[in-house]
């Protein structure tokens, strides 16, 4: 089967700091790096290191060849991702010395994206394939409506939040992953809580503590202990996370299955610095 991912290709701008800035405050950065990032290409390194085959749907700017071209060479599939004038994604990462991050995003090329390069592309998936998204493009509600009358399993990573974002796609959902912050403005916007939502499988992250799984259909919920770890970058570590979780669903893994391995990568992933260019392999976990 085949994971065709609708996702942000940014050039995550990472600086080192001792501690957050405040209001007013102008810190020296002690260190910088610059690597590939976005929570789509995260997220489809992260399937195709978990062993599927990953369709990227996306856009860089004239600045953006490189990054095309590493997600390429991770075994990425890129003849979905077009080159667009003006700039590409970027994102400018804070990260202090407990692991903490702060993020600024620059939209780019992620906001390009037409329907007909989404239509192009899913005329080329076939049935029981799955469709996964973001918050960092245009054309969601048009990939979700197109994904489901393609026959495709759809799954929803929402964020950056937005509630009214969810709400536009609800109903196409198979799987909707959030963290514990999210689901609780979720609930506040909807007036339902989780597990009334119409869909099939909502996946609650909950840091260093796990995740909780919520089979609506069953009314099953079960809390998934994380690994202990020692942080060092939370940066990606979600999107590790559910990049493998819909992997090993591609692969037929159970649910259970799935979200284990899903853990083990998402706590390797936060003892290393970086974003899509450290995302572990299966062999690693």
């Amino acid at each position: 089967m085949a994971i065709w991912n609708l996702g942000s290709v940014n050039a995550d701008l990472v600086y080192r700091v001792r501690h957050m800035p405040t209001p007013g405050e102008t810190l020296s950065a002690y260190d910088h790096q610059k690597g590939l990032g976005g929570k789509g290409a995260n997220m489809s390194v992260a399937c195709h290191r978990a062993g599927s085959h990953v369709e990227h749907i996306g856009a860089v700017g004239e600045d953006g060849t490189w990054m095309k071209d590493r997600l390429a060479t991770y075994g990425v599939k890129v003849g979905h991702l077009a080159n667009l004038p003006g700039p590409s994604g970027q994102a400018v990462i804070l990260l202090d010395d407990a692991g903490e991050n702060e993020i600024i995003i620059l939209d780019g090329a992620n906001r390009d994206i037409t329907e007909a390069m989404v239509d192009a592309a899913l005329s080329r998936a076939k049935p029981g394939d799955t469709a996964i998204f973001q918050n960092e493009t245009s054309v969601q509600d048009h990939f979700a409506r197109a994904a489901r009358a393609a026959g495709l399993r759809l799954a929803y990573a929402a964020a950056p939040f937005e509630a009214a974002a969810v709400a536009a796609v609800m109903e196409h959902l198979d799987i909707l992953v959030m963290n514990a912050v999210e689901a609780e403005q979720l609930e506040a916007a909807l007036g339902q809580p989780p597990e009334a939502l119409p869909i099939a499988d909502v996946v609650i992250t909950l840091g260093g503590e796990g995740c909780r799984w919520i089979n609506t259909a069953t009314g099953t919920v079960r809390t998934f202990a994380a690994p202990k770890v020692t942080p060092v970058d939370t940066t990606g570590a979600g999107d590790t996370f559910t990049g493998y979780l819909i992997a090993g669903l591609d692969q037929g893994l159970a649910m259970e299955a799935a979200l284990e391995m899903a853990q083990k990568a998402g706590a390797l992933m936060v003892t290393r610095l970086g974003t899509a260019d450290v995302i572990p392999t299966r062999d690693e976990l």
